[in-house]
């Protein structure tokens, strides 16, 4: 089956069996999530499952190896200005292969940007479970550096954690 029949399916399958008043209740009364997630884009970590939340309640801002550039702190202020969601995430997760790819030093083409990154976070690092844990708590310093420095943002608390895709568990750092 190719990936556009499944996905067809998939949305078929979703549109017949759930739910759909909190559908409506979003569309009707807007987004009102209780956290904002940065998380990688790998597939095997999706946070609406890892933290058993349903539609509406996070705002999940993916990209490969949790970094931020512009585009994610712009999500990020969206949320907690405009949202007033005030409570953020930065959630890393075990065998990230980006963070693999910045200890291995590759990178090619835009992935390159990512790694950029990931190696300024992670310095002379070379476990990448260490390296992991330090990518996440450099993105909560950057999101912390940009944030408390506008109190008109609110009360907004910023952590991080790591995800263990073995288990699925979460350790708040």
């Amino acid at each position: 089956m190719n990936s556009r029949i499944w996905l067809e399916a998939g949305n078929r399958h979703y549109v017949e069996t759930s739910d759909a008043a909190p559908r409506e209740e979003l569309a009707e009364n807007g987004q009102h999530p209780r956290a904002i997630v940065l998380c990688c884009s790998d597939s095997r970590v999706i946070p609406e499952q890892i933290f058993s939340a349903g539609i509406g309640e996070l705002f999940v801002i993916r990209v490969a190896g949790n970094v931020l550039d512009d585009h994610q702190l712009g999500s990020v202020e969206y949320a907690a200005d405009h949202l007033g969601c005030w409570y953020i995430l930065v959630l890393g997760h075990t065998g990230c292969g980006a963070v693999a790819a910045a200890l291995e030093g590759s990178g090619e083409g835009f992935i390159r940007s990512i790694t950029d990154v990931i190696r300024a976070a992670v310095g002379t690092e070379r476990d990448p479970d260490r390296a992991c844990r330090l990518n996440v708590e450099y993105a909560v310093e950057r999101l912390k550096k940009e944030f408390y420095a506008h109190p008109e943002i609110g009360e907004t608390v910023i952590e991080g954690a790591v995800c263990d895709i073995r288990s699925g568990a979460v350790r708040w750092l």
